[in-house]
């Protein structure tokens, strides 16, 4: 499976700039089967949820689903939901022909900055599919709860999604998180951040991918770009196979 990842800087509050910065960086087509976008794709780590929150009809939504049926690409970004009078910071799995496949609710707002004030907190896991290849679906500061991560594993996921707006100042903390989530749970974790500023924070990016050893297979600081890389999703498998140290978990 090729996967591309969009490392960029969102313009603030501003969804339709933003697309324009992503047609610009998707001008060459990548070559891939999948593309990946940061948190909060088109408006950055906004707690306007109210402002910016949609419905299908969304300019989020209408973008990512023309982008993925005009790509003939599996596309995961970013979206502000409404629900009611509940809104989500959620990540949508858009399939190759522009259907919404999969929509996973933040479990875990951001309480240090607030967001749980202006979203309200998923309750369930979501796992997708790829043809045959299950992922987990994971947003941000997720990455910092090993349980939710190891609940996708009993479930038998072959990846582990993460997408982020997560600062220069902690990036260390993203970097071995993600690295230490690959380990425990022998899976492929793949993370992708946003780089550049918004009035609060400086983003570095390090978008990466792990293997189900904890070896990082590609990570890219700062820089604004499509990153591209091929996995084996069959090596979940063969390692979990030739050290069944899933089998021993006892507490969940």
């Amino acid at each position: 499976m090729k996967i591309s990842l969009v490392q960029y800087n969102p313009a603030w509050e501003n969804p339709a700039e933003s697309i324009n910065k992503l047609n610009e960086l998707l001008k060459e087509i990548p070559e891939s089967d999948v593309i990946i976008f940061p948190e909060l794709t088109l408006t950055g780590f906004t707690m306007s949820s109210e402002k910016f929150a949609e419905e299908e009809d969304g300019i989020s939504t209408s973008f990512f689903i023309a982008l993925a049926a005009r790509l003939k690409k599996h596309i995961f970004a970013g979206i502000i939901e409404k629900d009611g009078e509940h809104y989500y910071n959620n990540l949508v799995h858009f399939d190759k022909n522009g259907l919404i496949t999969a929509r996973y609710r933040k479990i875990h707002p951001f309480s240090y900055a607030d967001e749980d004030k202006f979203y309200s907190p998923g309750k369930e896991l979501v796992i997708t599919k790829i043809e045959k290849v299950r992922i987990g679906l994971t947003i941000c500061y997720d990455l910092r709860f090993p349980e939710l991560y190891r609940k996708y594993t009993k479930e038998g996921i072959d990846i582990l999604l993460n997408i982020a707006n997560w600062p220069v100042k902690r990036v260390a903390h993203w970097k071995a998180l993600l690295k230490a989530r690959a380990i425990e749970n022998q899976c492929y974790m793949i993370g992708v951040n946003r780089v550049g500023t918004d009035p609060f924070n400086e983003y570095s990016g390090c978008s990466g991918v792990y293997d189900p050893l904890g070896e990082e297979l590609i990570s890219v600081d700062s820089d604004e770009k499509v990153i591209t890389i091929e996995i084996d999703t069959e090596y979940v498998g063969e390692i979990r196979t030739k050290l069944p140290f899933l089998n021993d978990m006892k507490l969940i």
